[in-house]
């Protein structure tokens, strides 16, 4: 009768559902020496459970200091960002500095100058077609609207 409402008890401790006592029952139980055979696989996890609350933590816990010393880092951390930024600026606008000319010949200047008015016109022609099309949901939307009425 008593391994039937312990085996009831297993199953609410693996489900999560057991209340305090109903633990302290469980450990009490397996701490016996008697414990029905069936259930003889869940008595080492219970003692060891029991054991390792016993179990202390005794080395001194060493806190670290908060104050002083972490405002210095922080100025320290505020400082590199700040220098990382105004190298990466400094960089980044030497390197933008060499005019058109310099990089590239007339000839790839002026070749890339039609590619980029072809591009322009096709896309306008481009963005006239987008137009009729909204026209055109825009009117079967009415048609399907006036449909359905």
């Amino acid at each position: 009768m008593e391994s039937d409402k312990i085996e009831k008890l297993i199953e609410k401790y693996f489900e999560a559902t057991t209340t305090v006592a109903e633990e302290t029952l469980l450990r009490d139980y397996f701490s016996q020496d008697k414990v029905a055979d069936r259930l003889e696989q869940y008595a080492p996890m219970f003692r060891y459970f029991a054991k390792e609350k016993e179990e202390r933590f005794t080395k001194p816990v060493v806190v670290p200091k908060t104050g002083l010393s972490g405002r210095i880092w922080y100025s320290w951390a505020a400082t590199a960002a700040i220098v990382l930024l105004l190298v990466g600026v400094y960089f980044n606008t030497s390197s933008s500095a060499d005019t058109l000319q310099d990089a590239y010949t007339q000839k790839e200047i002026a070749a890339a100058q039609e590619a980029l008015s072809l591009l322009s016109v096709n896309f306008s022609k481009g963005a006239e077609q987008v137009a009729y099309l909204k026209e055109f949901e825009r009117n079967t939307n009415r048609f399907l609207d006036n449909g359905e009425k």
